[in-house]
């Protein structure tokens, strides 16, 4: 134990003086600031989508004039001109989007944030100027918003702002308007002119979507952000009270059955709850947030998934604004295409209030949040399996975050985890550090450590130690991008007792290493494709007594082309262990994609070979069958259906099929509001007699969600809706267990 510890400690120091070394190694790049004209007194635009104001005759005027997708900084295919100019309180943002064929022109009405398979024309903002994250504030034809926080590695669509826009499709093409409050935006905190990175985007989509910049790209620099044009001016700029305000009253209404066959019909749930939220920006760039008995829940149903001979406890993704806010400060993954996060707040299961705190000040990120949850969920991870449970008795969570940014692009950063409930808590903490090499390479770590107790009968019924469980985590990358080549290495070892309950870590006690090479190739437009890769991997994984848990090869190749194609073949060849027993894993993977217009995007995708039976611990087969479809009818309704079909066998003969459906149905009457309608329906058939345990022979759900949405802003809104679940098995048809109505009606008053 001294000798790892020993070990541990050399590594950490050995990171620590690479990172001094080379976190400042990168130099900065002059760019000459692009000044914005300022409108003075107390002018508004009047949004209508037609360049008619006065103020657009005083602004800076800018073109388009790189296509940088898939073209590599080749003449666009079509002329856009941007304007911009500020007054003290707002940015005004527009553009003029020429097309020689407006009636090709991809433009719908739909949600906010539903918009990126349409045209589209965006604006990036590094309000820092510190190449570390930008926001982006985009528009389609008809002026619904879409926003977001990016970084180099991660697009965070939960970030949701309060700002103004419009659009109009005209007989050369588009134009939008854009009215960005400051009050929305975090930014230096400083007198005189500011300094902001700065990018204009449009995005066409036709046979082939191109991606059109006012900045060029090189790609060979791996840092999108640090390519960034500047602008400047932006003096007097000011947040205003930066104070809002949103009271809420949600209502729910559920019935049951007493019993599932012929029961009658009770009142489960009456209730009517008024709750509070507040932000106040103390400074330009930090704010605090409380919620008192808030609505949080989220408004669309999770996808259904495949729940059926799963390894590791199924990923649900956060929707609920109160989380969403400043999510991607707490975000510390190592890996971003990696789900693992030692924090997700989809742990968090029923608040009854909650505090939090994000913001910037020069180079220190600082984000907190403490919430007092009615439930007790919790993960308890293997390393082959996971469960989850619920513990008696509320509990407390908290996270701490600080990031410091050092050098031009590099960081460092701690974080500090703690959930206190009865009998019960779970407690995490540890830095990270990123710092980019040069423009082709970067490396990121993280090392954390945590100490849990269970109660005892919690601990008793699924294996844990009694008492006090230790345990560390250490991830790593180290990765190198350009034009035509790149390749990463990892490596992550959770000990067995390292534990992230306000995470989502359903796996532990494994030490893993992995090594993929990518060889690229682009095209521009015109071409048979746009780009194709061939990405070769090795991975290999250990348990902590050095026995195998997985060893595989992977050979994979993308190809993009015209009418929007993708298409996507991969052979994997490999071993995996489980309970003792060490099975063969060799699959094809095979996915198929096309938008052949606007109105209709479709895909198919095969994933078939050696699979385990993890139920049984025997070696079976499975073909997993994936189709889905898309169909825009007209600018106003929208047809979504996803389907998943799995058939497993072993030995013996079929074991299972199983089939999940989701059809989601929206008809958007404007820009605020719309009706949507969810059916989710699952069906597992089994052969009982190849089972080694007693089970039905099917099991059959149906979920519907009704719900009709009027948004004047992401918090002012209107919801009301209609769900219920139906649940057959056996021969016994599907039968309704409970129906429920809601309602919630939001308002926000910004000062």
């Amino acid at each position: 134990m001294i000798k790892k510890n020993f070990e541990l400690k050399k590594l950490i120091f050995i990171y620590a003086i690479i990172f001094l070394l080379f976190a400042t190694a990168l130099p900065a790049e002059d760019k000459i600031p692009m000044r914005v004209p300022k409108i003075e007194g107390s002018a508004r635009l009047s949004l209508n989508g037609v360049l008619d104001d006065a103020i657009w005759q005083k602004a800076l005027k800018l073109e388009l004039n790189y296509e940088v997708q898939p073209g590599e900084n080749i003449a666009p295919p079509v002329k856009t001109e941007a304007f911009i100019v500020y007054s003290k309180t707002h940015l005004y943002v527009a553009f003029k989007a020429y097309d020689p064929k407006p009636s090709e022109i991809r433009g719908n009405f739909t949600d906010r944030d539903n918009i990126f398979s349409d045209d589209f024309v965006s604006v990036n903002l590094d309000t820092f100027n510190d190449q570390r994250r930008i926001y982006t504030l985009a528009c389609n034809p008809l002026g619904i918003q879409g926003d977001m926080i990016e970084t180099d590695t991660v697009s965070d669509k939960t970030w949701d702002a309060i700002w103004g826009s419009a659009g109009r499709i005209d007989a050369d093409g588009y134009v939008v308007e854009m009215a960005i409050p400051f009050r929305s935006l975090r930014f230096q905190d400083k007198k005189g002119e500011q300094v902001w990175g700065f990018n204009l985007y449009r995005v066409y989509p036709r046979s082939i979507s191109h991606y059109i910049g006012f900045v060029p790209r090189d790609r060979n620099f791996s840092c999108f952000l640090c390519q960034m044009a500047k602008i400047t001016g932006l003096e007097g700029i000011k947040a205003g009270k930066n104070i809002e305000i949103d009271p809420s009253i949600s209502g729910v209404y559920t019935r049951e059955r007493e019993d599932f066959l012929t029961g009658k019909w009770i009142e489960k749930k009456k209730e009517v709850n008024p709750g509070f939220t507040a932000h106040w920006g103390f400074t330009p760039n930090m704010v605090l947030s409380a919620a008192v008995n808030p609505d949080f829940s989220q408004i669309e149903a999770d996808i259904a998934q495949l729940d059926i001979n799963t390894q590791y406890a199924l990923y649900y993704p956060e929707k609920r604004p109160f989380f969403m806010e400043g999510a991607n400060i707490f975000d510390t993954r190592v890996a971003a295409w990696e789900l693992y996060n030692p924090v997700h707040t989809r742990a968090l299961a029923d608040p009854d209030w909650g505090i939090k705190l994000t913001g910037k000040q020069g180079p220190h990120s600082v984000g907190f949040f403490s919430v007092r949850d009615h439930i007790t969920n919790l993960l308890i991870p293997g390393s082959q399996s996971s469960a989850v449970t619920t513990i008696a008795g509320k509990n407390t969570g908290s996270v701490l975050r600080y990031r410091l940014d050092i050098g031009q692009t590099s960081n460092l950063g701690f974080l500090v985890t703690d959930r206190e409930g009865s009998r019960y808590y779970n407690r995490l903490g540890g830095g990270d550090f990123y710092f980019r090499i040069n423009r082709k390479k970067y490396v990121k770590a993280q090392f954390l450590t945590s100490r849990t107790s269970y109660p005892t009968e919690t601990a008793n019924e699924y294996n844990q130690p009694q008492g006090v469980i230790n345990g560390a985590l250490l991830d790593f990358v180290f990765r190198h991008e350009s034009r035509d080549f790149g390749y990463y290495l990892t490596y992550r070892q959770a000990s067995p007792g390292f534990r992230a309950d306000l995470g989502y870590m359903p796996h532990v006690g494994y030490r893993n290493v992995e090594a993929v090479m990518i060889f690229a190739s682009w095209r521009n437009p015109g071409h048979w494709y746009t780009f194709m890769n061939l990405t070769p991997s090795v991975e290999y994984e250990t348990d902590f007594d050095n026995r195998l848990i997985q060893k595989n090869a992977r050979l994979a190749y993308y190809y993009r082309g015209p009418l929007q194609t993708g298409y996507l073949l991969a052979g994997n060849l490999g071993k995996k262990s489980y309970n003792g027993i060490i099975f063969d894993i060799s699959r094809v993977e095979t996915i198929f994609q096309m938008i052949p217009s606007g109105k209709l995007q479709f895909y198919t995708g095969i994933n078939f070979g050696n699979q385990i039976d993890f139920d049984n611990t025997r070696q079976g087969s499975n073909i997993i069958f994936n189709p889905g479809i898309g169909w825009k009818a007209g600018r106003h309704f929208s047809i979504d259906l996803d389907h998943v079909a799995e058939w497993f066998k072993v030995e013996a003969g079929r074991l299972y099929t199983a089939n999940v459906s989701n059809l989601k149905l929206v008809y958007q009457f404007n820009s605020r509001a719309f009706l949507r309608v969810i059916l989710q329906y699952v069906n597992y058939n089994y052969n009982v007699d190849h089972y080694t345990f007693p089970l039905d022979t099917r099991f059959k759900s149906l979920f519907s969600q009704v719900l009709f949405s009027y948004k004047i802003n992401p918090q002012t809104m209107l919801f009301l809706g209609y769900s219920d679940d139906h649940y057959g098995f056996g021969h016994i048809p599907l039968q309704q267990t409970n129906r429920t109505f809601f309602l919630k009606i939001g308002y926000a008053l910004v000062m």
